[in-house]
């Protein structure tokens, strides 16, 4: 019995991001408003897979993320239509013979394709951020925090950073 408790006890204590596909965190924050967290990512992106084994797989991120965000796997090929703020968004090939983009993933970050990038989307569904690259651990949490704890209505992200790095720092 003690066994088949401390198994249980690690399953627990190894928390995970809780992905969502985007439709369904739109719908979900429609119930219960609450944040989107958006990985905007590609198969073929190195980086991306870095973040998942590295950043996402933390779990300190795990936890605060399922707490304060709904979180999104977006693969920017992804070829199906989404209909998102009474548009359909498709996927678009690229006349030059290269990869093609979804319009919604070109949408969310404003053109600038580059994976990974996140967006992060208010409870009203509005762009709050768009965050581009690769980030460790120790850069990612403040970042969540920032926005998790709503933060950046009222406090430059200079001066929150500062507070911040003060505040964990041994």
């Amino acid at each position: 019995m003690a066994l088949l408790l401390l198994v249980v006890g690690l399953v627990t204590a190894q928390e995970r991001i809780q992905w969502m596909d985007f439709e369904e965190a739109v719908a979900a924050c429609s119930k219960q408003p609450k944040k989107i967290f958006v990985d905007v990512y590609t198969e073929w992106c190195g980086w991306c897979k870095r973040m998942d084994q590295t950043t996402f797989a933390d779990t300190t991120v795990a936890k605060y993320m399922n707490e304060h965000f709904y979180a999104v796997k977006f693969n920017a090929e992804r070829t199906d239509t989404v209909r998102f703020q009474g548009y359909d968004f498709v996927y678009v090939v690229n006349p030059n013979g290269k990869k093609g983009v979804h319009q919604l993933a070109a949408a969310m970050l404003q053109n600038k394709m580059s994976y990974p990038s996140y967006v992060i989307f208010n409870e009203n569904l509005q762009l709050l951020q768009i965050i581009p690259g690769y980030q460790e651990t120790k850069r990612f949490l403040p970042i969540l925090d920032y926005f998790g704890e709503d933060a950046y209505k009222t406090t430059p992200w200079d001066e929150f950073f500062d507070a911040y790095s003060k505040r964990v720092s041994p």
